[in-house]
């Protein structure tokens, strides 16, 4: 992957806050997302970055870290393959009185995810397969009750045709004469050093005599993959899972990454959540306020329940039904009714003058 500016790539100022680094993402990614561009096979790496770039920025200690090492000139140092600092990449020693980092040293300080979705996939040395982030948009209902919804996703898988390797078949692998076989390439800048997968060889150590016509290469292919996700019920939006073994593949049949999953609820014309309670508006007339009515109320279920209405009712009453919200940790919530009273624009003479008599007689003054 191309490393890229995240704030960039959401097209805002290092001062966004939190509400407008997640107004572009949701722009961005409704835009870029692979359903919406189903014959563009540059829509999922667009997308990919875009989910990378909010899953850094939205988090506060990620972000933190990112910013910390953007100002130390990484940034700007890496993405022009150490250009700024007048040295090629090498695959020797770092720079003098540098500090060598390793994507995976650094793991423990949370900065490892972080180096290795600027600078591309890390190598690991247990092949295991990358963890895979995604934003799902989920029906109101659905996570309100909890369900389970298709999810496609693109995912990288190792290239069937040469199983990997990049190689043609009948051809020769051989040392890759940037790395000299170590597999990464070392970039120095500001008194440190970083560590990432050499581009040439894409972190393998070896090149082969002539590439897989399959997948030009690269050892790997994008494709799309369908899975049934299981939403909790209760589920809000920013609510995420990890579902274990379901992200990228490993190399040489290790064992696949994670796949970490953050819900978006969509909004319901209807209902409304207020912690685990359920609110709706129900309208009606002016007489049904003033001599009282029964209403029948549709439930989060899809049944219906009826409301008594008593006489007098003002206008943003609520009425509470017990037990008909949400459920979560063994707490239930309610549903509040609130009362919207409707007043007709025109109605016919022989009702205004009704009404006008019924003011006199009660006192009212119009």
């Amino acid at each position: 992957m191309a490393t890229q500016d995240f704030y960039q790539v959401l097209g805002v100022p290092d001062t966004a806050t939190p509400p407008e680094i997640k107004k572009a993402y949701r722009r961005l990614a409704k835009q870029h997302h692979p359903d919406a561009n189903p014959n563009n096979p540059q829509a999922a790496e667009r997308f990919k970055t875009i989910s990378e770039a909010h899953s850094v920025l939205s988090d506060a200690d990620k972000r933190k870290h990112y910013d910390q090492m953007r100002k130390l000139g990484a940034f700007d140092g890496f993405r022009q393959q150490g250009q700024s600092s007048g040295r090629r990449p090498s695959s020797g020693a770092p720079n003098a009185g540098a500090e060598e980092m390793e994507f995976g040293d650094m793991s423990g300080y949370g900065l490892g995810d972080i180096f290795s979705s600027i600078f591309g996939r890390g190598r690991r040395e247990d092949n295991r397969g990358e963890t895979m982030e995604a934003v799902v948009e989920v029906p109101f209902r659905v996570a309100a009750l909890g369900g389970k919804i298709p999810v496609t996703l693109p995912i990288t898988e190792s290239c069937s045709a040469c199983h990997g390797s990049g190689a043609a078949p009948g051809a020769k692998l051989n040392t890759c004469p940037e790395c000299h076989g170590r597999g990464t390439v070392t970039f120095g800048q500001g008194g440190f050093a970083v560590s990432r997968p050499c581009p040439q060889c894409r972190g393998k150590g070896k090149i082969p005599s002539e590439p897989c016509p399959v997948c030009q290469g690269a050892g790997e292919i994008r494709t799309q993959k369908q899975i049934m996700i299981t939403v909790p019920s209760a589920t809000e939006t920013g609510h995420r899972v990890r579902l274990k073994g379901q992200g990228e593949a490993g190399r040489a049949g290790a064992q696949a990454g994670d796949l970490i999953i953050t819900f978006q609820v969509q909004e319901d014309r209807f209902f409304h959540r207020d912690g685990l309670n359920l609110t709706c508006e129900v309208p009606i007339n002016m007489v049904q306020a003033t001599l009282g009515t029964r209403l029948r109320v549709r439930t989060l279920d899809g049944q219906k329940v009826v409301l008594k209405i008593p006489p007098g009712t003002q206008p943003g009453r609520k009425f509470r039904i017990k037990g008909l919200g949400l459920q979560k940790n063994g707490q239930q919530g309610d549903q509040l009714v609130q009362i919207q009273v409707t007043v007709p624009e025109k109605m016919p003479a022989e009702a205004e003058n009704k009404l006008k008599e019924f003011a006199e007689t009660a006192g009212i003054k119009f």
